[in-house]
């Protein structure tokens, strides 16, 4: 197993630097994924512990190795580094069994196995071993792409948005599969993504960048919940914002008096809670009465938008609750926060 310590990395294209000074911890045998939208960063930073780009200061460390930083340079093919790339980057002239024992340190004889093993580990069955990469899937070429990269046995493997071309159903049994694999073998991993339901649901840490930085490191549970500003919570996922004042740990808002969670800045505040955490009760059993406007139904749940007739001001309230009785436009309801809430500076 291997850890991952970027120290004060930067890094960039040209005279421009998308990375500034970026500190993150991989710890070994976890995997974190790299959250942020385009042209964040995210890439840069993974092509940085690659190898495949030269940070113009700071220090990678892999393992006990600096590989980058402090008058040491490591080129890739010597990292010791799994690279999964986003369309999987298969031989098309060689077999699946050839592409993954392409590079194999060990000799010919041994390498039949070794597919096998890995084919299994991946969730193939052996008999795609004599298939050409086009007569796969798409979600089959990219548990190949995972298998090759697990096959000479990295402590790393890097994974560069290996999902995002798949369609919802391929993408969650795909990003199982690489799960269970990557735990079965014990590799620190390393997953770029924009996507937040996946950052969350695949990864023991969270980085968002953003800003040329890391905008909060954690678990993901803890970002969520705790996000550091108004804008880390918007990216996360929906969230609710209203204005209120801090007074003693709580915030008063539209909702009364709430519990907040972490650090509670003094005076004028915007509140964030999650669409969660509002339940819809029976007209004047909450803690505030609305009216619902609009629902959009997802099956498993449905997000439902909400007027507050008798608040002194509008703001945008949402409520996700289970999808199998929703309400419907024009009924009455009482609405009740659910847990501590978090609170920022108003900006």
């Amino acid at each position: 197993m291997t850890e991952v310590r970027l120290r004060g990395v930067t890094a960039g294209y040209g005279r421009e630097a998308v990375l500034d000074d970026v500190d993150l911890v991989v710890r070994e045998g976890t995997t974190t994924a790299v959250l942020g939208g385009s042209g964040s960063g995210k890439t840069t930073l993974l092509r940085v512990v690659a190898g495949f780009l030269r940070p113009r200061s700071g220090e990678v460390v892999v393992g006990d190795r600096t590989v980058a930083g402090d008058g040491a340079w490591v080129p890739p093919e010597r990292r010791g580094v799994g690279y999964v790339r986003q369309e999987g980057g298969l031989f098309p002239h060689l077999s699946v069994a050839g592409n993954i024992a392409f590079g194999l340190p060990w000799p010919r004889r041994r390498h039949r196995d070794r597919v096998l093993e890995l084919l299994d580990l991946v969730g193939l069955p052996s008999d795609l071993a004599d298939r050409r990469p086009d007569q796969l899937s798409g979600g089959q070429q990219q548990r190949v792409a995972l298998a090759r990269a697990l096959a000479p046995r990295p402590g790393l493997v890097l994974l560069d948005e290996p999902f995002s071309s798949l369609d919802t159903a391929l993408r969650a049994a795909t990003r199982d599969a690489t799960a269970r694999a990557l735990r079965a073998t014990g590799a620190t991993a390393v997953l770029v993504t924009h996507d937040q339901s996946e950052a969350l649901s695949f990864a023991d840490q969270v980085a968002i960048v953003g800003g040329g930085g890391i905008r909060q490191a954690g678990p993901p549970r803890v970002l969520y919940g705790e996000p550091v500003d108004a804008e880390v919570a918007e990216f996360l996922g929906d969230a609710v914002l209203v204005p209120g004042v801090s007074s003693d740990g709580r915030v008063l808002c539209e909702f009364g008096a709430l519990p907040a969670r972490g650090y509670v800045p003094r005076g004028d505040v915007e509140v964030m809670l999650r669409p969660e955490q509002i339940t819809l009760t029976a007209a004047g059993a909450g803690q505030l009465d609305a009216v619902v406007l609009r629902v959009a139904y997802f099956g498993h749940d449905a997000v439902v938008e909400l007027d507050l007739p008798d608040a002194a001001s509008k703001h945008g309230i949402r409520a996700r609750v289970v999808g199998h009785q929703p309400p419907e436009p024009g009924d009455k309801v009482g609405l009740v926060v659910v847990g501590p809430v978090r609170a920022f500076p108003q900006r």
